[in-house]
C-alpha cells in the first residue's frame, strides 16, 4: 500500500490550514492583550501576512485535489447538507474575515473597538473552519475515520503547529505568552502521542470482510514514531533556547516550523491511508 501520498493536496490543505488558524488565534490574542502597544501591533500585523500566504497555499492545494477552480465553486452548492461544501464555505469565511481585518489594519484604518470585535469573530470563524474539516471525515462507512481521534488530531495539529507559527510571527514584537505557548504545544504533543498509541491498539481490533485496518498501514508504528520525532525536533528548535533563557532566532523557529509541518504531514499521510470503505465491519 502507498502511504496516502496520492492525497498530498489534502494533506497540505488540512495541515497548513490548521496551522494557519492556530497562528492567527495566537496573533489575535496578542493583539487583544492590553500589554501590546501600537508599535508592537504594527509589527504583528506585518507578520500576519504570512498567515494568509499559508492559507493561499492551502486553498491552491485543495483546488488541485478538486481538479479545477470551478469544482470548488460548484461544491458550495450544498452548504448545510454536504461536509465538503461546509468546509470550503467555512474556510473561505475565515480567509475573508481574517484577510480583510489584516488589510484594513495594515493600512492603519481599523478602529480600535471594531478591530477587537473583528478579531474575536476571526477566532471563532477559524475554530469553525477546523471543526468543518473534521466533519468531512466523519463518515459512517469509513470506520477508521469516523471517530473522535479525527477531531482530536485535527485540533491538536492546530495547537502544535499554530502555537509555534504564532510565536515565530510575533517573535520580538511582544514578549508575553512565550512560555505559555510552548507549554500548550508540548501538552498537545503529549496528548497526540497518547492518541496515536490508543488508536493503534484499536485499529488492531477493526476489520471488514475484505481487509483489516492494520493491513492498510503495516508501518503504522514506524511512521507515527517518525512523525513524533520530527515534531519533537521542531519544537526543540523553539523550546531549547527558551529553557536557556534565550530568544530563539528566526532561522531556528523557521526550521522548527518546517520540521513540525513535515511531521504532521506524515501523520496525515497515515490518516488518509487508513481509508477503509466497508460493507460489513467487525470490531473485536
Amino acid at each position: 500500500m502507498g502511504m496516502g501520498w496520492h492525497e498530498w493536496p489534502l494533506m497540505l490543505f488540512t495541515v497548513l490550514g490548521q496551522c494557519a488558524v492556530g497562528g492567527f488565534i495566537v496573533l489575535a490574542l496578542v493583539l487583544l492583550c492590553g500589554k501590546t502597544d501600537e508599535v508592537q501591533k504594527k509589527s504583528i500585523h506585518k507578520g500576519m501576512f504570512f498567515i494568509w500566504v499559508l492559507m493561499g497555499i492551502a486553498f491552491l492545494a485543495s483546488m488541485m485535489h478538486l481538479g479545477s477552480p470551478m469544482r470548488a465553486f460548484n461544491s458550495l452548492n450544498r452548504i448545510g447538507e454536504s461536509g465538503l461544501s461546509n468546509e470550503i464555505a467555512l474556510g473561505s469565511a475565515f480567509f475573508a474575515i481574517g484577510g480583510c481585518y489584516w488589510l484594513i489594519a495594515i493600512l492603519g484604518k481599523m478602529p480600535a473597538g471594531l478591530g477587537k470585535l473583528w478579531l474575536v469573530i476571526g477566532i471563532l470563524s477559524g475554530l469553525a473552519f477546523v471543526y468543518g474539516m473534521c466533519r468531512v471525515y466523519q463518515i459512517d462507512t469509513v470506520p477508521t475515520w469516523h471517530s473522535g481521534y479525527t477531531t482530536l488530531n485535527f485540533f491538536l495539529t492546530m495547537l502544535i503547529g499554530g502555537s509555534l507559527l504564532g510565536y515565530m510571527l510575533k517573535n520580538k514584537a511582544c514578549a508575553c505568552g512565550g512560555k505559555g505557548l510552548a507549554a500548550i504545544s508540548v501538552t498537545a504533543l503529549l496528548v497526540s502521542a497518547a492518541s496515536g498509541l490508543m488508536q493503534g491498539s484499536e485499529l488492531a481490533q477493526l476489520h471488514s470482510s475484505v481487509t483489516s485496518a492494520t493491513a492498510l498501514v503495516p508501518q503504522y508504528g514506524q511512521m507515527m514514531a517518525l512523525r513524533l520525532a520530527l515534531v519533537v525536533l521542531g519544537l526543540g528548535c523553539w523550546i531549547c533556547p527558551l529553557i536557556r533563557r534565550k530568544q530563539p532566532g528566526c532561522t531556528s523557529l523557521l526550521v522548527g516550523f518546517i520540521l513540525v509541518v513535515c511531521g504532521e504531514i506524515i501523520g496525515r499521510a497515515v490518516f488518509y491511508n487508513l481509508h477503509m470503505t466497508v460493507g460489513m465491519t467487525f470490531g473485536g
